[in-house]
């Protein structure tokens, strides 16, 4: 699943794709994908073919949030989760960051 959200997200040019595997660090799901769009207009297009993509391979996201303003748009498909932005929004939250901290027992390795 996380291969067929990358590839649909290059697909339609979004920009600065990371993939964070989440394994050890949550039980949510096994990665984050973080990516961005240049618009609202944009980040709405991705995150609507994102959604048409997974449903076409039989995989039905369970949430949807924030697709009416398109300025972070999640999509939780379970094994994946797709976090869209608009570059400003991105950068202000900073999931990257967040998410690539190493946890209390891997820091002390």
């Amino acid at each position: 699943m996380q291969r067929i959200a990358v590839s649909s997200l290059e697909e339609d040019k979004a920009e600065d794709v990371t993939v964070i595997d989440l394994a050890g660090k949550t039980s949510i799901s096994d990665y984050m994908i973080i990516a961005s769009g240049r618009s609202n207009r944009h980040v709405a297009a991705i995150a609507e073919h994102l959604v048409e993509r997974l449903k076409k391979r039989g995989l039905t996201p369970l949430s949807v949030e924030g697709l009416a303003q398109a300025d972070w748009v999640l999509i939780d498909a379970g094994d994946v989760i797709a976090h869209i932005f608009r570059p400003e929004v991105r950068s202000f939250y900073n999931l990257e960051k967040m998410w690539s901290v190493p946890l209390p027992e891997q820091a002390a390795q």
